[in-house]
């Protein structure tokens, strides 16, 4: 098995040693020599280095016999145009199809058609029901999608308790975007106790991924002392991180300025100490 799918991969990322008619027609027969999740997985290599029509000659076959990841990439390839003319209807139907199979990226990808009116009419209760069928499954991007709607007020009855709870779920799992969330709700005391420790405790877990938005927010926490002891030194080191990260110049100016102002109350020695501190948390 595994030398028919080595074979298979090399047919289908071109092995240079036969025609291209030729190739194909061996790929065809090799992938039918294998089974469904191999072929599959073919195209899933296929589609990450963009060759996208031999992706799609290897999932069609899967996808009208069934196989919901292969259908559930087809839509994806309908969505977003790639090596075929985008068509929001044809995504659709192939999410539809791999969601009613209880794909969890199919039904997060045909909730949002369906929050967007991209492919469908838009439907905010058809969104959320699929966004809940994908986030009960535990898919994180679901998780956060349905808690930012609970949140702010969209197509539901704002509810900040159950936001929190799908914004623990997604944070547990490590995205950042639902942790600094999360630490958002605990500083402001919406849907959770108001609890500034935990708060700093999620910035940081948010801030160890890199997130120049949470280590902005973990130093203003330090210099100010709220949920961490105050420290000046550890407030200039994720300033000073903040500042190196940060895409958006707003975040970067604000990181700038902060760092500055913890500069005025500390000693040369602190400054060194926490430009030490910097420079070995960025080799981790």
């Amino acid at each position: 098995m595994r030398r028919l799918v080595a074979v298979g991969l090399i047919l289908v990322l071109g092995g240079g040693f036969v025609g291209a008619s030729t190739a194909q027609d061996q790929t065809t027969r090799s992938v039918l020599a294998i089974g469904e999740q191999e072929q599959f997985e073919l195209g899933l290599v296929a589609f990450n280095r963009a060759n996208y029509a031999t992706a799609m000659r290897l999932w069609a076959p899967i996808a009208e016999r069934g196989y919901a990841s292969a259908q559930a990439y087809l839509g994806l390839v309908y969505e977003r145009g790639a090596g075929v003319a985008q068509d929001y209807a044809a995504a659709a139907a192939w999410f539809r199809k791999a969601a009613d199979q209880g794909d969890a990226r199919a039904q997060f990808r045909l909730g949002v058609l369906y929050d967007n009116g991209q492919g469908l009419k838009q439907d905010y209760a058809a969104a959320i029901s699929w966004y809940r069928k994908a986030a009960d499954q535990g898919d994180e991007i679901a998780q956060l999608r349905l808690a930012e709607l609970y949140a702010y007020d969209q197509g539901v009855s704002q509810d900040y308790g159950i936001a929190a709870g799908l914004y623990r779920k997604a944070a547990d799992q490590g995205d950042v975007g639902a942790q600094l969330s999360l630490a958002a709700l605990y500083e402001t005391g919406h849907g959770v106790p108001l609890d500034y420790t935990t708060a700093a405790s999620w910035y940081g877990r948010a801030a160890d991924q890199g997130d120049a938005s949470a280590q902005l927010s973990l130093g203003i926490n330090y210099a100010i002392g709220q949920g961490v002891p105050q420290d000046y030194v550890q407030a200039h080191k994720w300033f000073s991180l903040s500042v190196a990260a940060a895409f958006d110049p707003e975040v970067r100016q604000r990181a700038v300025g902060l760092r500055d102002l913890a500069a005025k109350s500390m000693t040369p020695a602190q400054i060194a100490e926490a430009e030490k501190l910097k420079s070995a948390w960025r080799k981790k």
